[in-house]
């Protein structure tokens, strides 16, 4: 497995950026955050999943494992490619410091519209043609999928796959001819989309390699049911004659939740992947490593053991432990793949066979230091670290880190005082120094701990249907001083891997 340089990085999803057209996006304001990151020495710009978001606008409930999402392309960058009139762009009127999807996705639908009607018409940059048609063969083996399943959930009224007829829903292929031949239009329209997605993606990665900047990005381990890898790939996942699952992923019930978490995603046979040599993963994992230089494995101690509720069931309760492929499954995509450039999210309540395969693999863990106060034997404390593990002073699960003190009672408080040796005027800034000081080889911090924002910035509280993922950087947070100061913190502990360092004697 790939091995990490001592680094430190920024997590901050790309709907997050600031901008005027509602949402961040892969525009200017992406160029001028790999900029900030380059100034502030940092190796790492940490992503969310990139994928088209589904239930609740979650990246982690996606319409497909493979897309990428198209409310994150650039109407500046269409301009500037003869793609989309200038005079689109006056159509933008947008709050600042917040997602509003639904007008979001009526806006880019309607720019991604005109981009299309500009190409069919001749207009856009030589050659566009020719590698738009390359990129259809090229990629074919899930855009089509996918740009079939986006119109004909788009022509039965936003129905999930669940809710489709019976002769789509289970593929029959005179009802899917019928529906190509009359869906054409805009199953086309979607594999230009996913088009413009790449070609934007890969120039905003082109430059930050030349600023030296890596892109840590995001797998989940599980796929929405509502989704384009489910409906063409049936017979890798646990599901009846009809198609609806046999039974949903979730987690056992615990401490923080009494009734556990029914996250509702349709389980893997993993018996029928690995006849096929797990294909649909190694294909889903090349397309990714493509596209970024390091991912986080969500939900990793899934590949060990994952907890398998019953179809029909309201809660996690009455769920069992099944094992999941352990080793053999990163074999083979090693084998397959080359060197897994992996990072494990061993988060939760781990167990033995669990830690064994990721120490087997030689992957690093992940803590987290809001998690570390209580007893000091508690594994997030920075002195019990391992060196082959990724900090993080939070996720995006958890309240931003001044949120997070904000709701600490005066024991903790205390305990932390004294851990640090001093006051805490600010428990951002404290626990970006723990981390970026800390033995591990790895240390994010998220981009609302940089900027020192408080819990009304936070991104996502887990188990809430509604409000999340909709956070973007305000004008008034930016703060140019956090860059020299990270940059400051990130060499004085040692984590530019840039820096040349005199041989050792």
């Amino acid at each position: 497995m790939t091995q990490l340089a001592r680094s430190s990085g920024v997590l901050l999803h790309p709907t997050s950026l600031p901008g005027p057209f509602g949402i961040g996006d892969l525009g200017p304001e992406a160029y001028r955050w790999v900029e900030a990151l380059a100034s502030a020495r940092q190796t790492w710009w940490q992503i969310l999943p990139l994928g088209p978001t589904g239930a609740g606008n979650s990246p982690y409930q996606s319409f497909s494992a493979f897309a990428g999402n198209v409310n994150l392309l650039s109407p500046e960058h269409l301009v500037r490619d003869g793609l989309l009139s200038r005079q689109f762009l006056g159509r933008a009127a947008f709050p600042d410091g917040w997602v509003d999807y639904d007008r979001v996705a009526a806006f880019k639908r309607a720019m991604l519209r005109e981009a299309w009607d500009h190409f069919r018409g001749g207009k856009g940059p030589a050659g566009l043609t020719e590698e738009f048609e390359q990129y259809r063969k090229t990629e074919s083996s899930w855009l089509d999928d996918y740009a079939l399943f986006t119109a004909v959930r788009e022509f039965v009224g936003g129905a999930s796959l669940a809710n489709w007829p019976a002769e789509i829903r289970q593929r029959d292929p005179k009802a899917l001819a019928a529906l190509e031949d009359r869906l054409s239009a805009d199953v086309m329209m979607t594999r230009f989309g996913q088009f413009l997605f790449d070609r934007q993606w890969a120039a905003l990665r082109a430059f930050a390699r030349e600023k030296r900047v890596k892109i840590l990005g995001d797998a989940p381990i599980f796929v929405s049911g509502d989704s384009s890898d489910v409906w063409a790939n049936p017979d890798q996942f646990l599901l009846d004659a009809h198609g609806q699952p046999t039974a949903v992923a979730g987690v056992p019930p615990d401490y923080f939740s009494p009734t556990g978490q029914h996250w509702g995603n349709p389980l893997y046979d993993w018996d029928r992947m690995a006849a096929t040599g797990y294909a649909w993963w190694a294909a889903r994992l090349r397309r990714q490593f493509a596209q970024v230089d390091f991912i986080r494995l969500d939900h990793f101690r899934g590949f060990a053991a994952a907890w398998h509720i019953p179809a029909g069931e309201k809660t996690a309760i009455n769920g069992r432990w099944v094992p999941g492929p352990g080793r053999k499954f990163f074999d083979r995509l090693a084998a397959d793949l080359g060197s897994l450039p992996v990072l494990a999210e061993d988060l939760g309540v781990i167990t033995k066979d669990v830690d064994d395969l990721r120490i087997g693999l030689g992957l690093p863990g992940m803590r987290v230091l809001q998690f570390m106060l209580g007893s000091p034997d508690n594994p997030y404390w920075p002195h019990n670290f391992e060196t082959n593990t990724a900090v993080y002073t939070g996720t995006h699960d958890n309240d931003t880190s001044n949120g997070w003190y904000a709701k600490l009672d005066d024991g903790q408080r205390w305990q932390l005082g004294e851990y640090l040796g001093r006051a805490v005027p600010s428990a951002a800034w404290e626990l970006i120094r723990l981390a970026w000081s800390s033995v591990a080889v790895l240390a994010i911090a998220p981009a609302q701990d940089l900027l020192d924002l408080g819990g009304d910035c936070r991104m996502n509280t887990p188990g809430v249907a509604a409000g999340n993922w909709g956070w973007r950087i305000a004008p008034q947070q930016w703060k140019p001083d956090a860059i020299q100061r990270l940059a400051t913190l990130t060499y004085i502990y040692d984590r530019d891997p840039n820096v040349a360092r005199p041989a050792k004697a």
